[in-house]
């Protein structure tokens, strides 16, 4: 982690983190689909029909978009109608979980950042009741995940805020950078997925981490550090997608719920909270 001795720099900074993948090895996703199933929340007939689409949400990138868009759709959907507190209530099993899956080496770049005094944030199209008290959990600074817009403790079927994919990764960091006065030209980004260009395009100091092959070529083309964890975890990484797809990666990612912003919109004051 030499490469990483630099971190402090002068002004206001912070640091945003890819959750699957980047965080931890494999996909949040896929345990909060198991977690969803066990508690019957999840019929396993719309699991398996969403499941190509599924396997397709995160790898695609730019090109898949259509994808995402219909993912977000049909998991609103399902969502419409289910009880804020059945869906939280799975964090009960989803985040000692999630703990045991982040990577060592992401561990220490949190506290080398934190030893710096710069904010850290996960940001990801995992709902936010899962993300915020993940990131709690790991003592940073906060979460920012997608949002849904709930009505007397029920979940509308709408979204509430950006959903946390792609461009809509730098809408939720560029609003939390308005209200935190960050200078994201001073901030870094770290992620696995071509799908997260625009938000590593964003910040001054993108740094990719396991990257897919587009990922990479683009880092190479403009400089970009490239760092690689120890190949345990993406050999994880793997096995936990093909699992994933068999499931429905993105019915789990979303199904869990996206609305704790709301709880915490005043303390972020942002309005913003796989793989």
């Amino acid at each position: 982690m030499s490469e990483y001795l630099h971190l402090a720099s002068p002004g206001p900074s912070a640091a945003f983190f890819d959750l699957d993948r980047t965080l931890i090895s494999g996909s949040s996703a896929f345990t909060l689909a198991l977690a969803g199933r066990a508690a019957h929340l999840m019929p396993t007939t719309e699991l398996v029909r969403d499941a190509v689409t599924a396997a397709l949400f995160k790898l695609r990138g730019d090109n898949g978009n259509d994808i995402a868009d219909e993912a977000r759709d049909r998991i609103l959907g399902f969502i419409r109608g289910q009880r804020q507190d059945d869906l939280q209530s799975l964090n009960e099993r989803v985040i000692p979980t999630l703990l045991g899956k982040i990577r060592p080496e992401a561990r220490r770049l949190l506290d080398l950042h934190r030893q710096a005094g710069r904010g850290t944030f996960i940001v990801s199209a995992a709902p936010t009741e899962i993300v915020e008290p993940l990131a709690l959990s790991l003592g940073m600074t906060g979460g920012i995940g997608t949002r849904g817009r709930v009505l007397d403790g029920v979940y509308t079927g709408e979204l509430e805020g950006p959903f946390c994919y792609g461009q809509g990764k730098v809408e939720a960091i560029s609003e939390l950078a308005r209200w935190d006065n960050l200078d994201l030209s001073q901030c870094y980004a770290y992620s696995d997925s071509s799908s997260d260009l625009p938000m590593l395009s964003a910040v001054g100091h993108p740094v990719v981490v396991n990257p897919d092959s587009r990922l990479e070529r683009h880092a190479r083309q403009h400089g970009w550090p490239v760092v690689h964890f120890r190949q345990q975890t993406r050999t994880v990484a793997r096995r936990g997608l093909m699992i994933t797809s068999a499931v429905g990666l993105a019915a789990g990612a979303f199904a869990v719920g996206a609305a704790a912003g709301a709880r915490r919109a005043g303390q972020l004051g942002r309005g913003v909270s796989a793989n």
